[in-house]
């Protein structure tokens, strides 16, 4: 059986929404790399802030 790793010893990223610091899951072992966010609440946070961004460009134009 294969030892257990300590939370500490796991890759880190830091959430784009949040800013906060979050660990690597085995759910992401696959995508990695394309995450960004540490959690569903903050992926969406994050879409809504582009979404409002673009439409202040398209008010802008």
């Amino acid at each position: 059986m294969p030892r257990m790793r300590a939370k500490s010893d796991l890759p880190q990223k830091t959430c784009a929404a949040c800013g906060r610091p979050f660990a690597w899951r085995k759910k992401w072992a696959r995508d990695w790399g394309e995450v960004k966010t540490c959690s569903e609440r903050c992926k969406g946070e994050l879409r809504r802030a582009g979404r409002v961004a673009r439409r202040a460009d398209a008010a802008r134009a």
